[in-house]
């Protein structure tokens, strides 16, 4: 499925650049009988609306088109992350210090591997995660999902 989602990723990209959006994440996969592609994208405000949606499917679905990289029928849905925004890059984990995440590690870290507080910092490849009783130094290497948090 990478193949499917690389080629996309080139396909939306100079779309999401030339509109002044950023692409998140894209996802291709199947539930129940149906193929999903899903394209999210955002902006520096976090407010992206119905417009930003429609306007980046209908481009992507002409790219899709033209280049037809998905032998299968499949449904195109373009939406904001929404508030636990994946944190994947460099860019993302700078933006969310200060704000409440959610991280997953591959492996226990102090005998846990999942962690939720304040990013307090990121520097060198290593985030500084504040829970209510203890903070935790993790590298970025360790990590397996991270995503914004809400409190509740």
């Amino acid at each position: 499925m990478s193949k499917v989602t690389d080629i996309v990723t080139e396909l939306v990209t100079p779309i999401v650049d030339e509109l002044g959006l950023e692409l998140v994440d894209i996802e291709y996969k199947k539930e129940g009988s149906n193929w999903f592609l899903r394209v999210f994208i955002d902006n520096e405000t976090g407010n992206i609306d119905i417009d930003d949606c429609s306007l980046v499917s209908e481009k992507l679905s002409q790219k899709l088109d033209e280049v037809d990289p998905i032998p299968t029928a499949y449904f195109l849905e373009v939406s904001s992350p929404g508030a636990e925004r994946p944190l994947r890059s460099d860019k993302d984990f700078t933006k969310a210090v200060g704000r409440h995440v959610h991280i997953t590690t591959k492996e226990p870290i102090e005998g846990a591997s999942v962690f939720e507080g304040e990013l307090i910092s990121f520097e060198d490849g290593k985030l500084t995660v504040k829970e209510p009783k203890k903070t935790y130094v993790i590298s970025q290497e360790q990590i397996d999902t991270a995503r914004m948090a809400i409190v509740f």
